[in-house]
This record gives C-alpha cells, structure tokens and sequence, in this order.
C-alpha cells in the first residue's frame, strides 16, 4: 500500500511529505520510499499562523480561515506529490493545552476534506487526539517509528528529532519525551533560520543568559512529558542587550545542552539524528561537544532526515489502516496502545485492507 504522508511541525514553514510503499512479511515491514518534497508556505499563511501561536490571540474567524487555508495548501502539496493509494495528514499543530503537568487537549488545523476533494484519496487525519483521550501526551508519537527502526542496532541507542523542539526515544527503555526547544527559539532570534549555523557560529555565548534559560522548570519534569511554542514562545528573545548573533549563539547552546544532558542522562552510546537541526552544524558541533555519543544521521539508515517526520506519517496511515495501533504508551502516557486518527472518504466508497492480527516488529527501508 503506498500511503503519502503529510507533516508540518512547530517550525511551521512549510509542508514535508513522503509517498512510501508498505510491505509486510514475516513480521518484518519493509518501507520502499518513493518520493519525498516539500512545500514552503506562502509567506502570508506563514504569518497568519506565526500570528495565531501562542501567545497571540485569535477569534473563531481566524481559526476557520486557518483551517481551511492551511488544509487548501495541504491539499495541493499531496496533489503534486505523487500517485499513492492513502493520505495521512497530521496538519499544522496551533496549540497545544498543557495543564497541571499532563495534557487536555490538542488542536491541529488543515481540514482534511480539501485533500479529499483534490485527490479523490482517503484521509487519515487528527491523529494526536486520540492518544490524549487515553490519557497520553499525544506526542512523542514519531517513537513508535523510532523504536522500530532502533531495533537491532546494539549498544544503548537512541532517536533524537531536532525540528521546532526536541524530542528523544530511548530504545530498551522504550520511552520519549520532549527534551526541549531544538530551533524554535533559534528560529525567532534569526528568522526565519539561522542558515548553516552562521550566526551561532559568529557569536559569543553568554553564559550569565544560559544560565538563567536553563533554570526553567520543564527540564526539571519527568518523562513522559511534551512540550511546544505554548511554553517556549518567541518572549524568549524579544527583550535583550545582546547582539544577535550572540543572542543566537546563547540559544543554540541552550538546545544542545538541554538534549546533551538527556543523552547522558541515559548513557547513550548512539544517537540517530533527524530533523532541520542536523543541517546546523554550529548547532551539532555543540553537541558533540557536550556527549560522548555517536550521533548518526539518519540518512544512514535510509530515512532522509529531513523527512522522517513525513516518513512516520506514512506510516501511521498504514497502521490505522490495517487496524493497527501507532503508539507506544509508555512513550506517551497512555493508559494503552490505540489506533490513530479519523479517515475521511475519498471520491470512492471507503475499502480498507483487512485489518492486521499483528504489528510488525522491524522495519526496514528501501
């Protein structure tokens, strides 16, 4: 089955997508990946959504419009992307209701008629709800996919996301959580990126600032935890002496403290690294500099980093069409495992696979 997947994440810049072909045999699935792109958004939606984050305020017209302009963009990026048998589409997450130290809600917006309708295909979408009904987080869900493709490597490895924020899998313990900002707060000190880790690299850490960043009290909470732009907003860099580049400098440091002190924490020897933060090598050189760990991108083990996310998704559709659930409660919280999502019909009556009596336990990527 080649199921498109569909992913915007909390560095809400464009659209990634990967069309991959599932094959299960012998409890092995085996990923033939297809096509992956991206489609940037326009810079108008791009501003209404930075807008509409917290700690921004917006009435229900706006929510509307969202929706619909965000599932309209969503809708002509799996247009273009290729032919598949199924969409799944997370959308652009605008908020997510942390409260007393657990989650109440979660709200991802990109109506999923529009794909729908442009394509003729089924849409898997609003997947994260579910999981925060059972009593989860709804996030990390990438661990499910992590753990998977954690198998068999050896040694005390781990997955690490670095996209808007952080998060990080840990294989034999089998949990995930949200470590932190990854480029979010980057992002907004040098919008819309700090491209190849310039400025990071110009600029002076200011460890008084450091210092004071670190002391939030999220890096103190046990996992399983998450976390987004409703705790790290864009406040974080509006009042201070600093020069940019030093600013940028000090935040990067920040991120790779904040996810150098998890990969000790836990004794990693090997780290898998995905995510739009791989390519800032002011950024991983901070890393490498505060663990021991080998990070590995991973690229090599043929999962483009910059799609993983997309990649993941892919393969939720295909879970939940097959009956299967995509969540590790351990990961997220949940009381249990629980298949993801509601599915909107496509042009056609809706025929899914007969469901699956058994998750696979590896998976492979072509």
């Amino acid at each position: 089955m080649r199921v498109l997947g569909m992913m915007s994440g909390t560095s809400h810049d464009g659209i990634d997508t990967a069309i991959v072909d599932w094959t299960p045999a012998g409890g092995v699935l085996t990923g033939t990946i297809l096509a992956t792109g991206e489609r940037p958004y326009p810079e108008d939606l791009r501003a209404r959504i930075v807008a509409a984050l917290p700690p921004g305020e917006v009435g229900m017209g706006e929510v509307c419009a969202l929706d619909t302009l965000i599932g309209q963009e969503f809708a002509e990026a799996a247009r273009t992307a290729g032919p598949a048998d199924l969409v799944c589409s997370h959308g652009q997450t605008l908020f997510h209701w942390v409260s007393g130290g657990g989650v109440l809600g979660t709200l991802q917006l990109g109506q999923p008629a529009w794909i729908a309708e442009c394509t003729g295909l089924p849409v898997v979408s609003d997947l994260r709800v579910r999981d925060v009904a059972a009593g989860g987080n709804g996030a990390p869900l990438v661990s499910y996919l992590d753990l998977l493709m954690l198998n068999g490597l050896g040694g005390r490895a781990g997955a690490l996301n670095l996209g808007g924020i952080a998060n990080l899998t840990v294989a034999g313990a089998a949990i995930a959580y949200d470590t932190g900002p990854a480029c979010a707060l980057i992002d907004a000190a040098a919008p819309p990126y700090d491209k190849d880790g310039v400025l990071g690299a110009a600029g002076k850490i200011d460890e008084r600032l450091l210092a004071e960043l670190l002391a939030e009290p999220y890096y103190a909470l046990e996992p399983p935890k998450t976390t987004g732009k409703e705790l790290f907003t864009a406040s974080y860099v509006r009042e201070t002496p600093l020069a940019q580049a030093d600013l940028v400098a000090t935040l990067t440091a920040l991120t790779a403290e904040t996810v150098a002190a998890e990969i000790r924490r836990h004794a990693l020897d090997t780290v898998v690294v995905s995510g739009g933060g791989v390519r800032n090598p002011t950024l991983m050189g901070m890393l490498r500099e505060r663990t021991a760990a080998r990070l590995v991108p991973s690229d090599e083990l043929g999962v483009p980093a910059d799609a993983k996310e997309a990649i993941a998704f892919s393969l939720f559709g295909w879970l939940t069409a097959h009956g299967l659930p995509a969540t590790v409660p351990s990961c997220t919280g949940a009381v249990g495992a629980r298949v993801l999502g509601t599915i909107t019909p496509g042009s056609g009556p809706l025929v899914l696979p007969e469901p699956l009596a058994e998750a696979p336990v590896a998976i492979r990527f072509l």
